[in-house]
């Protein structure tokens, strides 16, 4: 089913498109190729927001596809082959964030194909877009399984050598509760990414063993304890070092009180896990909800960030000729 769901100030049409399988329902939005709604059996399990204009106007990258480079590039500087580039600083002024001032979140996407339980989004991106290289073309399929899964598979390819790290920006909340805290969350990586106070990496591959970022066993996101207290979540956990062919379970999720769970699986080598630390709505969500700090958390896989300013990271140069491919899939049980 597709809804028009409002209009942009150049007069473009954004459409809802409603997608379900097995006991699985889904909405997605043309506008950022966002994931606005998510049920299971008629429970929520992202955040989403009642308007365009809400989206317009908050910049919490809610459910949306980020690009054409994830995550943080340090001063939005890098240089490729030889050749030095600059791309927008929309954080804080200081740094280049999840594709810039209008990325690919921010964008209308155009409806390829569609089925009952399948949808796939196309995206053109000029060359010099927010100070990228080349032109890139883009695609976005979600799709519903009968298993209780939602798959999403996003691709590029390009006619200059230039970056491209995508990465899906869904806030999830097991339980429909006012803070997620509770849920108890596995990430399978013995290594993590350590920030600086502008959440850029250091340089640093440290190992997560003996820290507050230990969750290769599964357990509660907030603990007791002074070094546990103080941690505020915006990281990179290095599930590998390099992106995969085939799919690997990179994290696990549960629900405190609702019993449900979701497994994450992907071809990407970087989980980026955000507990929502800075949320905070001035207006109502889903259902009437409000979100406040930690009311959803975000595990996004993607190439590590800030790659192209170190030659450690897993890298998300794209060439022509070649395509940049990620899988991800969200399996829930109830």
């Amino acid at each position: 089913m597709i809804r028009p769901f409002g209009t942009l100030p150049g007069g473009e049409t954004v459409n809802e498109v409603t997608l379900r399988a097995g006991s699985l329902e889904a909405a997605v939005l043309t506008y950022g190729a966002t994931l606005r709604d998510l049920r299971l059996h008629g429970r929520p399990l992202v955040l989403g927001l009642n308007t365009l204009e809400d989206y317009q106007a908050h910049g919490a990258y809610f459910g949306g596809t980020c690009g054409r480079y994830a995550n943080r590039i340090a001063a939005g500087r890098f240089t490729l082959d030889g050749v030095s580039h600059k791309v927008t600083c929309n954080e804080k002024g200081r740094n280049h964030l999840h594709g810039g001032q209008c990325g690919y979140d921010k964008k209308l996407w155009q409806i390829a194909d569609l089925s009952a339980s399948s949808l796939l989004l196309t995206l053109t991106s000029p060359d010099g877009d927010e100070g990228y290289p080349g032109n890139v073309d883009l695609r976005c399929r979600y799709t519903l399984l009968e298993t209780g899964t939602l798959r999403l598979e996003m691709s590029a390819v390009t006619d200059q050598p230039t970056l491209v790290n995508l990465a899906h920006h869904s806030y999830f909340n097991l339980d429909s509760s006012g803070d997620i805290s509770g849920h108890r969350l596995q990430i399978l990586a013995d290594r993590y990414l350590p920030v600086d106070a502008d959440c850029i990496p250091t340089g640093g591959i440290l190992p997560v063993a003996g820290t507050a970022f230990d969750f290769r066993t599964k357990r509660p996101i907030r603990q007791t304890g002074a070094d546990h207290a103080r941690v505020l979540y915006d990281h990179n956990f290095c599930v590998a070092d390099t992106p995969s062919e085939t799919l690997r379970l990179a994290a696990v999720l549960e629900g405190e009180t609702s019993g449900v769970s979701m497994e994450l699986w992907t071809t990407e080598p970087g989980v980026q896990f955000y507990d929502a630390s800075g949320l905070g709505l001035p207006y109502e969500g889903l259902e009437g909800r409000r979100y406040g700090p930690h009311a959803g958390l975000c595990l996004e896989p993607q190439r590590w960030p800030d790659s192209p300013n170190h030659t450690e990271f897993a890298g998300a140069v794209l060439r022509p000729g070649t395509t940049y491919s990620q899988v991800t899939e969200f399996r829930f049980q109830p």
